[in-house]
C-alpha cells in the first residue's frame, strides 16, 4: 500500500530532513506543489485534502492556517505538526510514544499529532516519569539547561555559523553561547504541561559551534524531595519505566565505560533516532542527562516515528536506534 504524504514547509530544516528520510521509502508518495503555486491557498488546500498525512514544518501562524484548510468532514487526512502551535492544545496528541503506557496508542488513532520540541523532548523524558511516579512533586522548583548544535536554530542560525566556510568564525561564536535569557523560551509551555509540573522550569539553553547533537540536563536535590533518593533509586526507576523501548536507552549507572574520558559529548547519537539517559551523582546531588540528535529524536526522527504509528507501520521503519 502506498501512502500520500504532503510536507508543508519542506524547504525548512525539519522539512528537508523529513523529505530526505521519506524519499527512499517506496511505500510513501511525496506530494509536491509546483513552485509557482506554492503560496496559493486553494492549491495548498487541494494537496492537504488529497494526502493521507500532512507534515507541518512551518511557523506557528502558518501551521494554524494550513490546518484550517482541511475540508469539513475530512477525517481521513492526518496532521503531524512540527511547530509549537499545537503542543499543548487539548485536541492534539503529544507525539512522544514513550511518554507513558497509553501514549503510543493515542498517537496511532489520532488525526492530529504535535511533534515535541527538541529541548522539551530531553526534559520531558527525564522529568515526566518521576513526576508521574511521585518521586518528584508537582511543585518541585525544577531547572534545566541544554547544549545544542546550531542547526536547531533554523536556516538563519545555520547561515550565521556556516557562512565563514573554512575560515575561522568570530571569537564570540567559537564559544558556547547562552541564549533565551529572557527566560521565556517557546518550549517552556510544553515542558510544564506534559510533565505535570505546577510551575514552568527555569530553562537556560546553550548553542555550540557544532552542527547537530544535544544534551539536556536536569539537577535534582534529594534533600527537598518528599523521599530522599539516591542515584541508584532514580536509575532503577527510569530503567523500568523505559524497559523494552527501542529508541530510549537508560545507560549503565557506572558511566565510565560509556563516557569519553569522563566527558559527555553531545554528538554521539547523531544520525539516529536514539535518546540516551544518564544518571550521575551521590547522596546529596543527582544530575540527569538525556543525549540525542536534535534533528533526529528531537525533530524529524520523532516525526517519522509518529508517522509510522499513525499509518499502521512498524514505528522503527526507516529509523536507526
Amino acid at each position: 500500500m502506498t501512502f500520500k504524504v504532503f510536507i508543508d514547509g519542506r524547504h525548512g530544516t525539519t522539512g528537508l530532513k523529513i523529505d530526505e528520510r521519506l524519499s527512499i521509502r517506496p511505500e510513501v508518495e511525496i506530494l509536491t506543489i509546483p513552485e509557482a503555486q506554492r503560496k496559493d491557498p486553494a492549491v495548498k488546500a487541494e494537496y492537504i485534502n488529497n494526502a493521507d498525512l500532512v507534515f507541518l514544518c512551518l511557523p506557528d501562524a502558518a501551521s494554524r492556517e494550513s490546518v484550517a484548510l482541511l475540508a469539513p468532514g475530512n477525517t481521513r487526512t492526518r496532521f503531524l505538526d512540527a511547530s509549537t502551535a499545537h503542543r499543548t492544545h487539548p485536541d492534539w496528541v503529544y507525539g512522544l510514544p514513550e511518554l507513558n503506557g497509553s501514549q503510543r496508542d493515542r498517537i496511532k488513532t489520532a488525526q492530529k499529532v504535535a511533534v515535541p520540541g527538541c529541548h522539551a523532548s530531553g526534559f520531558i523524558m527525564l522529568m515526566a516519569p518521576l513526576v508521574a511516579g511521585g518521586l518528584v512533586p508537582r511543585d518541585y522548583p525544577a531547572s534545566t539547561y541544554s547544549i545544542t548544535g546550531y542547526s536547531g536554530g533554523g536556516k538563519d542560525m545555520i547561515a550565521d555559523y556556516e557562512s565563514y566556510g573554512d575560515g575561522p568564525v568570530p571569537d564570540a561564536m567559537r564559544s558556547p553561547r547562552f541564549y533565551a535569557l529572557g527566560l521565556g523560551h517557546k518550549h517552556l509551555p510544553e515542558m510544564q504541561a506534559i510533565t505535570g509540573l505546577a510551575h514552568k522550569p527555569l530553562f537556560t539553553p546553550i548553542v555550540g559551534n557544532f552542527a547537530q547533537g544535544m544534551v539536556v540536563a536536569v539537577p535534582l536535590l534529594p534533600r527537598v524531595l518528599p523521599k530522599a533518593l539516591t542515584p541508584s533509586d532514580v536509575h532503577a526507576y527510569l530503567s523500568e519505566y523505559y524497559r523494552g523501548e527501542t529508541f530510549v536507552r537508560v545507560m549503565p549507572l557506572d558511566t565510565a565505560p560509556v563516557l569519553d574520558k569522563g566527558f559527555l559529548p553531545a554528538t554521539a547519537c547523531n544520525g539516529t533516532n536514539r535518546a540516551e539517559i544518564f544518571v550521575f551523582g551521590h547522596q546529596d546531588q543527582i544530575l540527569l542527562a538525556s543525549r540525542f540528535d536534535n534533528l533526529g529524536k528531537g525533530a524529524s526522527g520523532a516525526a517519522i516515528q509518529c508517522m509510522n504509528l499513525m499509518l499502521g507501520m512498524d514505528e522503527a521503519t526507516g529509523l536507526q536506534a
